[in-house]
């Protein structure tokens, strides 16, 4: 073997070895973002010290479902002054419809390529109707596709559990799907709110996984049975692996069916300054 041959195989080595420093870790690639809500006590006293204290977690990446007092630009500069970044907007569903402007220029100016919602108007007391997801999927068209084509951003539907009450064959939840335009109109898969009704995220990823963009990696206490409400305690919510979700076996599914382009940790907790390391480690390790 010439000398050639052995510098081109060193520089191979050398460039292999810098792409595995630079992974996250065998399963995930890239290091999970975080969800904004999980420090939300934290961002409505300080948004900046708040920010150097997630950076210093480890994250770089946050989805912002508010602006805690701040506008988009003001937060953007504070993002930008620490190497971080924010890929997804959360709004609530009347801001969506009747806000749609201010909405989208929110987005934009955060630098984020996705715009997301977390709950279709109803009493959580009572059943989540066909009526209210036949709306719902209409609704969701209309604006996706204002907010794809006018500004060029990606709307997902985040699920809470109550979308997967039985209808016809199936659920809500795969009316949804089946009467929303893909061109226009994606998910975003919490993986709690899918075991919290009693159903299997990873049989959702292998039926639905091409539509499902961005994931809200959390886990439930264990001993915790789920309902249909859409809501449970702050406290069920764990550190990743130490509830009753196979996270791992989710994860390994969602990178093999899916395509989910950004994975957030969300922590509705107390103890996330102690919870949401351990999580971030766990990802670390699959």
């Amino acid at each position: 073997m010439n000398k050639t041959s052995l510098l081109t195989i060193y520089i191979l080595l050398l460039c292999l070895t810098a792409q595995a420093q630079d992974r996250f870790g065998k399963t995930l690639k890239e290091t999970p973002g975080v969800v904004s809500y999980t420090f939300r006590n934290s961002f409505q006293k300080d948004v900046a010290l708040t920010l150097d204290s997630v950076k210093r977690m480890g994250f770089t990446n946050i989805e912002f479902s508010n602006l805690f007092g701040r506008t988009a630009a003001e937060i953007k500069q504070l993002l930008d002054a620490r190497g971080m970044k924010c890929t997804s907007f959360g709004t609530n569903y009347d801001d969506l419809l009747n806000k749609t402007t201010q909405v989208a220029e929110n987005a934009k100016a955060l630098g984020a390529s996705f715009v997301r919602v977390a709950w279709i108007p109803h009493d959580n007391k009572v059943p989540f109707t066909a009526e209210m997801a036949k709306k719902a999927a209409d609704d969701f068209n209309k604006v996706g596709k204002q907010l794809k084509e006018q500004y060029g951003l990606s709307f997902c539907y985040h699920n809470h559990g109550y979308e997967f009450v039985e209808y016809e064959k199936g659920t809500l939840f795969d009316y949804i799907v089946a009467n929303t335009n893909p061109e226009y109109v994606n998910f975003e898969m919490d993986i709690l709110w899918v075991v919290h009704p009693g159903k299997d995220p990873v049989a959702l990823l292998k039926k639905y996984g091409r539509r499902i963009k961005l994931m809200h990696v959390k886990d439930l206490r264990k001993g915790i049975k789920g309902d249909f409400s859409g809501g449970t305690p702050v406290e069920n919510d764990v550190a990743l692996g130490t509830g009753q979700i196979d996270v791992a076996a989710v994860i390994k599914a969602a990178v093999k069916y899916s395509a989910i382009q950004y994975y957030y940790i969300e922590d509705e907790s107390k103890n996330v300054n102690v919870q949401v390391p351990i999580s971030l480690s766990y990802l670390k390790g699959l």
